[in-house]
């Protein structure tokens, strides 16, 4: 059987206030076409689909069209969970019409798959929640698949039946995969973990979740660790991080298969991928990395004077980018006209004073934010005046303002 892995697609993300929705349609074109290339006969997405639990219609609307393409009219597999920037509701809503072309859509880990067969003869023929068994015409060998789209804590809780407030949710979700492998996932099918979770390596330090991405909390453990992966699971497809990572600590594979493009100045530089998996039951799964060509670069770019950012931007047009002058004072008015004048993505234009950055570490304000407003406001201005206590009629148009 051969699976393509993608997740955290985020569809209708901006950047600031560059939306990124062209971007997104070329590499999800892009992603059906290597799924076309590749005859790949099962799609998993793990999580993540929108970026809001709202998402514009357009957004919505470029999530089914790219489904429907990948499920070949039904006659290859698709399984889609939710993730924590997902509503679960909305994506189970289509989930009867999804069906008819073999697209399973999971918003809650208790969720479950009636059995159902297609014309092309791909078949559900046995579910639980948080488990999926797939026929595949095409294929020797049955897929197994524990889901565990993301949930709160409320909704892990509900899910796996516990009361108990104090219990860790990292040991019973643990306890509870344990519980579907060994009743499902023996030798003689293919079987898979895909879940939107925070996964970490055994007894090491844990990476760094997106910037702007919300921290996922499992029972106020922030990681759930690969040793707690069932050792009847041959890989592992995970969403949540959007780098390409490879985690060791479980019997088979533990993959982030990446977000399909780079959704902040954190992930500047960063090549995305999918990944596509040849599974066979009983034998380890082979699998490579498919690089993604689609979507602009996020740069960032730092210059000592605007006459040489000029002549950078003007030859680097394509590309998303964060632009940093150090200069000696504030920028006019004229310079920042001349920067946006010659570059229509300057997502941001930050500035470094070189007083500041001279500054003897000595004299680096240590903020209370403790403090009042207007507290705050005279430290602030003592702070850029060589200490002297701001005049009255500075203080009184601080207070007017506030008043505003």
């Amino acid at each position: 059987m051969k699976i393509l892995h993608t997740a955290d697609w985020h569809l209708g993300k901006k950047l600031d206030m560059f939306a990124r929705l062209p971007e997104q349609k070329e590499v999800m074109e892009e992603i059906c076409s290597i799924a076309d290339k590749e005859a790949v006969d099962v799609v998993i997405i793990a999580g993540d689909l929108y970026d809001q639990f709202n998402p514009s219609t357009e957004a919505v609307e470029l999530f089914y069209k790219t489904l429907k393409h990948l499920s070949n009219n039904g006659n290859r597999i698709v399984v889609a969970i939710a993730g924590n920037h997902d509503s679960p509701e909305r994506i189970e809503a289509p989930d009867p019409l999804a069906k008819e072309c073999g697209i399973i859509l999971l918003g809650f880990p208790d969720s479950a798959v009636k059995p159902f067969e297609l014309e092309s003869g791909i078949k559900v023929i046995r579910s639980e929640p948080g488990f999926v068994e797939i026929e595949h015409p095409n294929c020797d060998d049955k897929l197994r698949l524990l889901l565990t789209p993301y949930a709160n804590e409320l909704r892990l809780r509900k899910y796996l039946g516990v009361d108990d407030q104090e219990a860790e949710l990292r040991a019973l979700l643990k306890e509870n995969w344990k519980k579907l492998a060994d009743e499902y996932c023996d030798e003689k099918g293919i079987n898979m973990l895909v879940a939107h979770l925070f996964f970490a390596e055994n007894n090491k330090d844990k990476m760094e979740e997106p910037e702007g991405e919300k921290t996922i909390l499992v029972g106020g453990a922030s990681a759930i660790f690969t040793k707690d992966i069932p050792k009847q699971i041959q890989y592992t497809a995970l969403g949540h991080l959007h780098k390409y990572q490879e985690l060791k600590g479980a019997q088979g594979p533990v993959l982030y298969s990446s977000s399909p493009l780079a959704y902040s100045f954190a992930e500047a530089g960063q090549t995305k991928y999918v990944v596509i998996l040849e599974a066979e039951k009983n034998k380890p799964i082979e699998y490579k990395r498919v690089e993604l060509e689609k979507g602009l670069p996020l740069v960032r770019k730092e210059f000592e004077s605007v006459e040489d950012a000029v002549e950078w931007l003007e030859n680097n047009q394509d590309c998303l980018l964060e632009l940093t002058i150090v200069t000696d004072e504030y920028l006019a008015g004229t310079d920042r006209k001349k920067l946006y004048a010659v570059h229509d993505n300057i997502v941001r234009l930050n500035l470094k004073l070189r007083s500041e950055l001279n500054r003897d570490q000595d004299d680096v304000l240590e903020i209370d934010l403790t403090k009042s407003i207007d507290e705050l406001f005279e430290d602030y201005f003592k702070y850029k005046n060589d200490n002297q206590t701001p005049p009255e009629e500075i203080v009184k148009l601080f207070k007017e303002l506030q008043s505003l």
